[in-house]
């Protein structure tokens, strides 16, 4: 009998063992994937069911926040508590979504711990306060919703993206793309309607779901010479007496076909007249007298090839479209790379960040949308603090591209457009991208990027308007994409201190 009572109470031990084992396995080992699960509702009732917190902009405006649902008005509601947009499609590509049946998306799906409480810090003062129910946290941004609306307002309805900056910190003070979408129509709790919605904007062959801003990359034609010039000055091959021969055409090796300026207008002179008339052939020249490693080099001093440190997800990786080895077989695509044409590809977050660094004496910061993380005690949980990510050029370099870029507004192509309110001086580099080699079929993008006052910098800003009609193809960077710049600088000025 004893040795019955013992096996049977192995057995038994042998039992608990294999289903502690099991409780352990489902409870830490695959959590992740239950959560995870398609058919699991438990969480996203329990999630629906609960608050969060709220995303606020710098000046105050709420741009997300959770409202609880009067049962007498929607009796059937399915959760008791809804997600709300205020502003609509104004912060959309900033928020994000948070949806019953399609997940989160940028802010909303990044900062979710802070806005349902569930950082360390917030668990912790929740276990202080045992009556406090709501541990939701705020997220505050840099952006201000005043610029984002001149942004929205400066663009007009056309496709195209506008970014404005603080050089000094990294800051983002509006972030704008056309099109977008009303966040609200996702995050409806009609998962039906939902899915109708997302299907349309994911046919939209403009990608409105895509913070273009940060997430798309476009050829940008001349405002790229900033670069160009900038390495050929940190590397001594260009300098204040460079001086190139006035032509309208020039043959570079390892080809017969030859190079020519925008609409094939003669040009020449010395580095502050090409730059400010925006000559092709002079930075053409100019990256093959630099060759493929030299240039590729320099313009990975720029972050180019690397996905940009912002703290929104997905960002796209600016590209000067080959290594060094690519254009040592061919030193004409290296000339025609040199101002901004071929496969050079850089987003208008990107471009805003090459103009910051000019204006922040040749260091260029990591891009922040939120300044802080607040518990619901109003504690600071974290806030940003301004870092360095790249220095592409010296402070003297970054003079000399100032001057040359208050020629641009002085004289330039930028002449028409950007003189700002009360006299004060910005500095900028138009660009228009002509994207096929055909004139009878040909589109363009219009550019522009800079920053004021010229003379102490505390705002920069690039502007993108993609060619996709007739009107954006016919026009120029200056004409086009400058007036929505200075509107945004006559703007932001007044309210950065």
């Amino acid at each position: 009998m004893n040795i019955r009572i013992r096996h049977l109470a192995m057995a038994f031990i042998v039992l608990y063992a294999v289903l502690f084992l099991q409780v352990n396995r489902w409870q830490f080992l695959q959590r992740d994937s239950l959560v995870e699960d398609a058919r699991n509702n438990r969480v996203t009732v329990r999630q629906f069911n609960s608050p969060r917190g709220r995303i606020v902009t710098s000046d105050g405006d709420v741009v997300a926040r959770t409202v609880k649902i009067d049962p007498k008005t929607r009796p059937n509601a399915r959760f008791q508590y809804q997600r709300e947009y205020p502003e609509g499609d104004l912060f959309a590509n900033i928020t994000g979504y948070y949806t019953v049946a399609f997940g989160a998306t940028q802010l909303e799906r990044t900062e979710n711990d802070v806005l349902t409480g569930k950082t360390g810090q917030q668990q912790v003062q929740g276990v202080d306060d045992l009556f406090t129910r709501d541990l939701t946290g705020t997220v505050e941004l840099t952006v201000r919703s005043d610029l984002q609306k001149v942004a929205k307002q400066a663009l007009k309805g056309r496709v195209g993206s506008a970014v404005v900056m603080d050089p000094r910190t990294g800051a983002v003070l509006a972030m704008y793309s056309n099109p977008t979408f009303d966040p609200n129509q996702v995050a409806s709790h009609d998962t039906g309607a939902a899915n109708d919605v997302l299907m349309a904007l994911q046919a939209d062959k403009e990608k409105p779901l895509l913070a273009n801003a940060y997430q798309e990359r476009y050829m940008p034609g001349s405002t790229f010479k900033v670069l160009t010039t900038s390495i050929g000055l940190e590397t001594g091959t260009l300098n204040n007496l460079s001086n190139f021969p006035v032509t309208n055409k020039w043959v570079p090796p390892n080809t017969d076909n030859p190079i020519q300026n925008y609409r094939k207008k003669t040009c020449g002179g010395d580095l502050a007249e090409v730059f400010l008339r925006s000559c092709n052939i002079p930075f053409a020249q100019t990256a093959v007298a630099l060759g493929p490693d030299t240039m590729v080099n320099g313009v990975k001093g720029f972050g180019l090839e690397e996905a940009v440190p912002i703290d929104l997800p997905g960002a796209a990786t600016s590209t000067f479209g080959g290594d060094a080895d690519y254009f040592k077989n061919s030193l004409a695509l290296l000339a025609i790379h040199g101002f901004g044409q071929g496969g050079v590809q850089l987003t208008p977050l990107h471009m805003a960040m090459i103009a910051s660094s000019v204006a922040n004496g040749g260091v260029m910061m990591k891009p922040y949308v939120v300044q802080r993380r607040v518990a619901h005690d109003n504690t600071v949980i974290s806030d940003t603090q301004p870092q360095p990510w790249k220095t592409p050029m010296t402070a003297a370099t970054a003079r000399t591209m100032t001057t040359l870029m208050e020629g641009v507004v002085r004289e330039g192509t930028a002449a028409c457009c950007m003189q700002l309110k009360n006299g004060v001086r910005a500095a900028a580099k138009t660009g228009t991208a002509q994207l096929f080699d055909d004139p009878r079929k040909q589109r363009s993008h219009a550019w522009i990027m800079g920053f004021a006052p010229a003379e102490q910098p505390r705002v920069a800003v690039a502007v993108m308007l993609k060619g996709v009609n007739e009107e954006i193809s016919a026009g120029t960077g200056g004409k086009l994409a400058g007036p929505v710049a200075k509107r945004l600088l006559d703007a932001a000025l007044p309210l950065i201190p």
